[in-house]
């Protein structure tokens, strides 16, 4: 499925922000209201009805790196902003390509992650298989908390009990002894509280994603005592990253200068 909302403006550079992120939501807001700029902000569509940004929005897959190549093409991209989730690795893989290929730059913005502070309690593994190991004993009740796309990776866990937790309906098998709650953050720490305590939750799976929107849970562990197994984020890039959309904006600004008003596409590669 594809989608674009609102009319584009002629004759301004063109930046494509891939997001999905809140950071992307902000980096939207800013540059939508500059007339110098046309900006397109594109969605997986993994979600059903997401929080859509300010100005024109694209929802859909590209089609992989040929695809993306494509798209830049006919749409006159002049910038890339991949601010898509630290876990999406496959689409940032895609972007790093497909901009090489054409010589588009292209800033990587990832927000930092979680850092363990005292009393935390973290076991830190390399994917959602290792977690699905780990925690698969009938002495424990699991508050799943990775999102939807990976949760077959615990569909054969019949030892441990979870609590699932999802923005939409999984299309993966869930684990044979568990309960789905439907809901989408930001959480609030209070209500994260009473949850882990009504449900008597042992232990926490989490994909270290950083920001604020679900740091919550994290909090709560730490106060009641709750270990967490935390799934390490994937290397999604071979160039640097910036953390903040403030970096973004400063960093686009600079290719901006740098791009004749005549090109489409710099004739030289460049990265951040």
């Amino acid at each position: 499925m594809q989608s674009v909302t609102n009319p584009t403006r002629s004759h301004s550079p063109r930046v494509l922000i891939l997001g999905g992120t809140s950071e992307a939501s902000e980096l939207a807001t800013q540059l939508a209201a500059r007339a110098d700029l046309t900006v397109i902000s594109s969605f997986a569509g993994r979600v059903s009805q997401p929080r859509l940004p300010v100005g024109i929005v694209r929802v859909g897959g590209f089609g992989g790196v040929t695809g993306l190549i494509s798209y830049l093409i006919d749409e006159n991209i002049e910038v890339v902003i991949d601010a898509t989730h630290p876990f999406a690795s496959k689409i940032s893989s895609n972007a790093e390509l497909a901009c090489k290929t054409l010589s588009v730059p292209l800033i990587a913005l990832e927000r930092p992650p979680w850092e363990p502070k005292e009393h935390d309690c973290w076991c830190a593994v390399p994917d959602v298989q290792a977690a699905a190991s780990m925690v698969n004993h009938k002495r424990n009740r699991v508050f799943l908390s990775i999102g939807r796309q990976e949760l077959g990776a615990f569909s054969n866990c019949e030892d441990a009990w979870f609590l699932v937790r999802a923005i939409d309906e999984p299309n993966e098998k869930l684990p044979a002894n568990s309960k789905l709650i439907l809901k989408r953050g930001p959480f609030h720490l209070n209500d994260e509280f009473q949850m882990l305590r009504d449900e008597f939750i042992s232990l926490i799976v989490s994909k270290n994603s950083g920001g604020t929107a679900t740091y919550s849970k994290i909090e709560a562990a730490r106060a009641l005592r709750i270990p967490v197994v935390m799934i390490d984020r994937p290397r999604k890039y071979n160039l640097p990253t910036l953390a903040r959309p403030d970096d973004v904006l400063q960093k686009l600004g600079e290719f901006l200068q740098m791009t004749p008003d005549c090109a489409v596409y710099p004739t030289e590669k460049r990265y951040l």
